[in-house]
């Protein structure tokens, strides 16, 4: 049986174009918003596609279950969210327990939340990046599943740095979520990750870009 994936999305798409790019089965893509680009691009390649406004419901988690129901009419073995920018329900998170992914803007615990780029230039650091993974209740602190390193330089801004971590964000994120439709993701008791096949030191690809 050929595995199914949903993507939720609020954007432009660039990762789930990296998916498609990628021959990844995606079946269905989700967005809160009604004009974001990436509706565009799915519909382009004969995906299916569906949006709610969140104006139209009196809180988050009535919200969240009218997506879950949306959601799983295709039938997932994976949600993915690609910039979708609505903080998830406890319910909806449980719902899609160990088969909801996400990727974030840095190399997590570090930077969680939002504006990781300029947070991370104002602290100077020189190694930053992207990761992958799992989705809990708590935000930005799932088990990780694969991280994305890239050199910060001395003349980046955050949109330089943005480009090059989004990249990496491009190669680490179809790779993950092939790992999972493999069934080769474990969580181990400790909340870490574990590839079946890989080396625990291979979960971390460096891409010291220039």
């Amino acid at each position: 049986m050929t595995k199914r994936i949903v993507v939720l999305i609020s954007g432009r798409g660039s990762n789930l174009s990296a998916l498609l790019d990628a021959g990844l089965p995606v079946v269905g893509v989700f967005s809160d918003r009604v004009a974001a680009a990436g509706l565009t691009l799915a519909q382009h390649h004969g995906i299916a596609t569906a949006t709610l406004s969140a104006s139209e419901f009196a809180h988050r988690a009535a919200y969240d279950e009218a997506v879950a129901a949306q959601i799983d009419r295709w039938q997932p073995d994976v949600v993915v969210l690609a910039g979708y920018m609505r903080i998830l329900s406890d319910n909806f998170v449980q719902h899609y327990q160990n088969r909801l992914l996400n990727i974030h803007p840095s190399l997590l615990p570090h930077y969680p939340g939002l504006n990781t780029h300029a947070r991370a230039l104002a602290d100077g650091i020189k190694i930053h990046g992207c990761t992958v993974h799992f989705v809990t209740p708590q935000l930005d602190s799932g088990p990780v599943i694969l991280q994305g390193v890239v050199p910060v330089h001395a003349d980046d801004t955050p949109d330089t740095l943005a480009a090059r971590v989004l990249r990496a964000e491009h190669r680490i994120y179809p790779q993950a979520i092939h790992w999972f439709l493999e069934g080769r993701l474990h969580v181990n008791a400790d909340q870490t990750v574990s590839v079946t096949g890989i080396d625990a030191a291979q979960q971390r690809l460096f891409l010291m870009e220039n």
